[in-house]
């Protein structure tokens, strides 16, 4: 019988192995090495295929995640003046989309961003003083005035991301201060090569950089302002009921009626115990103002008096940002004169001309006049430059000229002062109110024309201004003599969003009956913020006021209290430290 189709093949049907031949050997071997390979590749291509599919999901939810990202930046940057600019920077930011998850999240990026900017505009303006040639006096001390405002800046980028870190306890007015202090630093950076064109040269090196990083403080301002904007836990109010009348003393101090008796005894005490004593005799621990201030700790969490006896101090002085909680006690207003006489046509910057520079936070003063003597010929020439945060002047006299005060930046507020000059000579970009102070137009140079204030907010969202509260606006005597050969004004635009407020003042017949001045044609006409509410005298007629689209009369009290010191500059959680008189409300 022959073989079967199955024996050939070498099977036998009983189940027994049956014996092959070489040949028979060889074939099999092959066969099974065809098998092994062919189950290889079919195992090989299924695992590819669940790779790829598994693949395919991680990527899946990679680009999910990643248009989220981008959603959140978007949305967070549309609330800013550069958006385009505030979109790609984030986005540009390596590994973005695992950093952002919320708008917080999009502004501490952001803010991380500016730093980095900034620190590279710190370097790029000492590579100019190195490298340059030919710099005059002015444009080198313009450029170390850009190290220390840059200083400044990025010392409140850090505070202002780590504010934003301790989530239970941020405050949306000091994010709000600290950013636009930043803000106002690049613009003082740039300010300080204005003067000619010599300086305008050197300014051209540096504005690409410094208008790049306040764009970019401007974004992060913007979205804290879209984040924070109507979440009352985040902002320090008063309890007090705005409308309460205050009492006033026999020296015309406006005292809170809540305040006991024996507390406005105490406040109006001359005597303050002091840590270190000043007198140009010799009699005291040190001789000069600065070398107090130099040997005072740094950061101090209590306060340290220095009393300066009286006597004329011819110095410049300058209270740094380490020496925080510096308080000065004068023998008087006319008895304690620290004085000086820096200037712009003699070389100065206006941001360096200060007699007295103080920019350590919660600094005080009181009883003491600070002077610069320069004269109305001499231009912008400072007094007094304030960038303290949380600082208050009490019964100080500020006098000057061209540019007299400088409350150049932060929250700062004046109580019984007297402020005397000419141009410009109340001007910056702080949150200010002076309260209850004689607020002086001098006579200037033949041709000059008087301004009280010059404001400079160059964003809307700055919560920066000169509020002028339940003052005397008029002229000393040297003005009155002569005040219908000299037209003196209420202010005028220095920058685009210059803001000033004047309410419940007595405003003297020295004041023209339009109040405002123009800057340079029409420019901020249209963005400025002048507002007058319920002020008296002669010089308070609003009829014939000029037509700006940015000014206005203000007749509601609502919005007149928003420019109050418990308001505009959170004045219930830090004037009663002061020991200074002040009214929270109107």
């Amino acid at each position: 019988m022959s073989k079967t189709k199955q024996e050939s093949a070498g099977i036998s049907i009983s189940g027994n192995r049956i014996p092959m031949s070489k040949k028979n050997k060889k074939l099999f071997f092959f066969s099974l090495v065809a098998t092994l390979l062919l189950i290889s590749a079919i195992i090989g291509l299924v695992v590819g295929v669940n790779s790829r599919k598994n693949s395919g999901h991680s990527d899946g939810l990679h680009n999910v995640h990643s248009s989220m990202a981008h959603a959140i930046v978007k949305s967070a940057c549309s609330s800013t003046m550069y958006p385009e600019l505030c979109f790609s920077a984030v986005v540009a930011e390596p590994g973005f989309a695992k950093k952002v998850a919320t708008n917080k999240d999009v502004i501490k990026l952001s803010l991380n961003i500016t730093i980095r900017a900034v620190q590279r505009n710190y370097f790029a303006v000492k590579k100019l003083i190195q490298t340059r040639k030919g710099l005059t006096k002015r444009e080198k001390t313009a450029l170390h005035d850009c190290l220390e405002t840059i200083d400044y800046t990025l010392d409140e980028l850090h505070r202002a991301i780590a504010d934003l870190d301790d989530s239970a306890h941020h405050h949306a007015e000091d994010l709000k201060t600290l950013i636009s202090a930043a803000i106002t630093n690049q613009e003082t950076c740039l300010d300080g090569f204005s003067h000619d064109s010599a300086d305008k040269k050197v300014r051209q090196g540096l504005i690409d950089g410094q208008l790049h990083g306040e764009r970019m403080c401007s974004n992060a301002l913007a979205m804290i302002k879209n984040m924070t904007d109507g979440d009352a836990s985040s902002s320090s109010m008063s309890n007090r009921k705005l409308g309460e009348v205050d009492e006033v003393s026999d020296d015309g101090v406006s005292w809170p009626e809540w305040m006991s008796a024996g507390d406005r005894k105490l406040l109006q005490a001359t005597t303050v115990t002091p840590n270190v004593v000043v007198a140009a005799d010799g009699s005291g621990n040190y001789r000069t103002v600065s070398e107090a201030v130099a040997a005072a700790p740094e950061g101090s969490a209590t306060r340290y008096v220095i009393r300066i006896k009286a006597g004329v101090y011819r110095e410049n002085v300058e209270v740094t940002k380490k020496k925080t909680n510096i308080m000065f006690v004068g023998d008087g207003r006319t008895s304690t004169i620290i004085t000086g006489n820096r200037n712009v046509v003699d070389g100065s910057t206006t941001f360096h001309s200060a007699t007295v520079a103080v920019v350590g936070e919660r600094f005080l003063a009181r009883d003491i006049t600070f002077q610069n003597t320069a004269g109305p010929s001499k231009h912008q020439a400072v007094a007094l430059r304030v960038g303290a945060d949380l600082s208050a002047f009490y019964r100080c006299d500020v006098l000057a000229y061209q540019d007299s005060l400088y409350v150049h930046s932060n929250r700062q507020f004046f109580v019984s002062c007297l402020i005397a000059g000419t141009v410009d000579f109340i001007f910056g970009n702080s949150a200010a109110v002076l309260q209850n102070c004689d607020i002086h137009a001098r006579r200037p140079n033949s041709g000059q024309r008087n301004m009280v204030t010059a404001q400079g907010r160059v964003d809307p969202n700055q919560n920066t201004g000169i509020v002028i509260q339940n003052c005397r606006i008029g002229a000393t005597q040297d003005l009155l003599a002569v005040k219908g050969s000299f037209e003196t004004y209420l202010g005028r635009p220095w920058k685009e969003y210059s803001r000033t407020v004047i309410i419940k003042s007595e405003i003297s017949d020295v004041i023209h009956t339009s109040g405002w001045f123009p800057w340079d044609g029409n420019f901020a006409l249209d963005t400025l913020f002048y507002g007058e509410y319920q002020n008296t005298g002669p010089g308070a007629d609003t009829s014939a006021r000029v037509n700006w689209r940015g000014f206005r009369v203000i007749t509601s009290a609502t919005e007149a209290q928003s420019f109050t010191p418990a308001n505009f500059i959170a004045g219930s959680s830090w004037l009663p430290s002061t020991g200074f008189p002040f009214t929270l409300g109107l």
